[in-house]
């Protein structure tokens, strides 16, 4: 799939729910905002780092919901403070990892970032996983891909531009249209690697499924133990041919483990 086609699926899966979802950003916009802007105090950047992580997990878990077809409220944006201990940890990782790398340069934190995009996305999926393991089935599963979301993020420069033109209105829009995007492209790299079948009941598919949404099917072995236990590290066919491609899968990866 390219660029236009997750952009496509996005913006067919928002027809109808554009109003809640321009909302939920709206929301999520402020509350951020609000806490930046307190900063300068320091308790606004202390309490901005503890509610970032469960905000975006629970942005990234209604994205999931309405790239498949489910119906969202305006109340499970906030879903992520159910889960609050592993969202925290998986964002203070991500962030932390994040610098660590650019400290090497730009472009191994650029690249590094990309590594970890999908952390959210599987821990909305897998709310019983902890945050460490999130980010590293994130690596895994990202291997070969990062160049794809990073070209699918670059499709909206345009996007962002008008926004600009708009003094920022019409971003409240694009936000959920480019979130929405990269929920498709987390589904499809699930339908690819053939781990489709690892969401569990508890996570953003089983919330999907329970409205009557065209979500994927369960597979009980599949989701015993590891659902990306298949994967191994990331070492099938497809990987390790593109493995040499990607620059940043050339640098030795760091470990939650170490911190």
């Amino acid at each position: 799939m390219k660029a236009k086609d997750f952009r496509q699926r996005a913006w067919s899966a928002l027809n109808g729910k554009w109003g809640t979802m321009v909302l939920i950003t709206l929301i999520v916009s402020l509350i951020s905002g609000a806490l930046g802007g307190l900063s300068f105090i320091g308790v606004g950047a202390v309490a901005l780092l503890i509610v970032i992580g469960p905000l975006m997990l629970g942005v990234s878990e209604v994205h999931l919901k309405v790239i498949r077809g489910g119906n969202v409220e305006l109340s499970e944006a906030f879903n992520g403070f159910k889960n609050f201990v592993n969202a925290l940890v998986l964002s203070l990782l991500t962030s932390i990892f994040t610098f660590l790398w650019s400290l090497l340069l730009i472009v191994p934190g650029i690249i590094k970032s990309y590594s970890y995009s999908m952390g959210m996305y599987i821990l909305a999926d897998n709310p019983q996983m902890d945050g460490n393991t999130a980010l590293k089935k994130s690596m895994e599963i990202m291997r070969g891909y990062k160049w794809k979301l990073f070209c699918l993020d670059i499709s909206f420069i345009g996007w962002y531009i008008l926004a600009l033109l708009t003094f920022g209105i019409l971003s409240f829009w694009i936000t959920p249209y480019h979130e929405a995007a990269r929920a498709e492209f987390y589904c499809n790299i699930l339908r690819e690697r053939g781990v489709e079948d690892f969401m569990q009941n508890g996570g953003a598919a089983g919330r999907a499924r329970e409205e009557g949404a065209e979500a994927v099917r369960h597979d009980d072995s599949v989701r015993a133990t590891d659902p990306f236990a298949e994967l191994g590290n990331g070492a099938n066919e497809n990987d390790e041919s593109s493995a040499g491609k990607d620059d940043g899968d050339n640098i030795p990866p760091l470990n939650a483990d170490d911190l």
